[in-house]
């Protein structure tokens, strides 16, 4: 049976952040350090200083200028909300007990990668390509969404990484039907780049049509023009990319922090499932 879009659509705009709707987790659990990402250091389970008391980002319409844009370009796939007001009751931090502040910190990164194979799994149902293997994918994120409303108790506990490798399992399935459609009529196979090392590499203008890039280093590669239609970038590292006038039509296992760690132009060409980036506006 082939997934309803509407369904499938609402379910990824639940894995959207809602800020308002969030204690500020990702500004109070996470840790960073002084860096071209982040102005300062910041230990996890401290607030950030540019918090302020209604959760808000006191920075926020300047984070790229005062030296935070690790900050734009994080996103928790929604699990803000849902563990301010699902997995805690819209009791937040500060009102409660150390120990209450400190389950709430470790569970939020656990419910952030939960949420994060929700959106792969959601995604995956939207690929016609990959119908032999929707039946199973739907299994696996009606399990994933199970996991991510157990008690805080049962997140702290739960082996995230087992769970990952069992939903890669039909990712990694899903990548091979899509690209083997997107590779058709090409004269060359699409490339295997796996975790290939191509950080500040020259693929201006390249054609990588289905090719398999999940897990590539593409930091600061120059992808001026090149075609990336088909092509699956399932954890692939976009900072600094330059991917003005690309085309990722088709492209698939891209998400928005991902996009938005890069660099583009109007004439880039993207999937229906993200959105150009703010600081994109501009360039040519």
């Amino acid at each position: 049976m082939q997934e309803d879009s509407g369904t499938v659509q609402d379910r990824l705009l639940d894995l959207r952040a809602d800020c308002g709707s969030c204690f500020g987790l990702c500004c109070v659990a996470l840790p960073f350090a002084r860096s071209a990402d982040f102005a300062i250091d910041k230990d996890a389970g401290k607030p950030c200083p540019n918090l302020a008391t209604d959760f808000r980002c006191g920075i926020h319409t300047q984070l790229r200028q005062k030296g935070f844009t690790g900050c734009t370009v994080y996103d928790c796939f929604g699990a803000g909300q849902k563990v301010s007001q699902a997995t805690f009751g819209g009791e937040d931090w500060r009102s409660g007990s150390r120990e209450h502040a400190r389950q709430m910190f470790d569970v939020f990164p656990v419910v952030r990668q939960l949420h994060e194979l929700l959106w792969y799994l959601n995604e995956a149902l939207t690929l016609s390509a990959a119908r032999p293997v929707h039946a199973d994918v739907r299994r696996a994120l009606d399990k994933t969404e199970r996991l991510t409303r157990q008690t805080p108790e049962e997140l702290a506990e739960l082996d995230v990484a087992a769970h990952r490798q069992e939903v890669n399992v039909l990712l990694l399935r899903t990548s091979e039907l899509v690209r083997a459609g997107a590779g058709r009529g090409r004269k060359a196979r699409p490339k295997d780049r796996r975790g290939a090392d191509l950080m500040g590499a020259r693929l201006k203008g390249a054609d990588l049509r289905g090719a398999n890039l999940r897990g590539a280093y593409l930091i600061a590669a120059d992808l001026t023009g090149a075609d990336l239609r088909g092509a699956d970038l399932i954890g692939a590292d976009l900072r600094d990319t330059d991917l003005t006038d690309a085309d990722l039509t088709g492209a698939f296992f891209l998400t928005q922090p991902q996009l938005n760690a890069a660099r583009g132009s109007a004439g880039t060409r993207l999937p229906e499932s993200v959105t150009r980036p703010g600081h994109w506006a501009g360039r040519h």
